[in-house]
């Protein structure tokens, strides 16, 4: 795909896609899983155009300051194209709070039936826009870190940057 541009950040280099009007519809990390079966369902929908340098621009300075610890919320605009339930679940991640998580199992019950908690990590898996729509922020309902596109490690220090790692995690004195 011509438009997946390759954005270096002090989180590690990046990759997005940008639609025609400039939002963001991928986002993922360069050095991990590059992930083609995501791409290749944003290619369906059209050609992906170049980028736009100030969009590009403006999503490495949010991305800069969120890793910096100075922005909680990012405000660039995204087209996310999935299922009405990925739709749903693309929603919630996005309700989780700065510094919080939730389990698969919590998040399906705020959705309204907490026995899809195993359609929520498909969903949540899907999500075409790392960090943005915050599906770090899901963890497994022991409070252990579960699969992430960018790597377990990249979720962890997501997460630390948050100050979202609870004592489940690392356990007293480990950190």
């Amino acid at each position: 795909m011509s438009g997946i541009h390759r954005i270096e950040t002090s989180l590690g280099p990046v990759q997005a896609a940008f639609d025609a009007d400039g939002a963001v519809i991928y986002l993922g990390f360069a050095d991990h899983e590059f992930r083609m079966p995501l791409l290749r369902k944003l290619a369906r929908l059209g050609p992906v155009p170049r980028p736009d340098a100030t969009g590009v621009g403006r999503l490495r300075e949010q991305l800069e300051a969120y890793a910096a610890g100075q922005r909680k919320a990012f405000d660039v605009p995204l087209r996310l194209h999935g299922s009405p339930f990925e739709q749903r679940v693309w929603a919630g991640l996005q309700r989780i709070p700065f510094g919080e998580t939730r389990s698969y199992g919590q998040l399906a019950a705020e959705l309204g039936d907490p026995h899809l908690s195993r359609a929520v990590g498909r969903a949540n898996g899907a999500n075409p826009v790392s960090i943005l729509v915050p599906c770090h922020r899901v963890i497994g309902a022991s409070g252990s870190l579960t699969g992430y596109a960018g790597g377990l490690a990249m979720k962890e220090r997501l997460l630390a940057l948050e100050g979202a790692l609870s004592p489940v995690l690392h356990p007293v004195g480990s950190r």
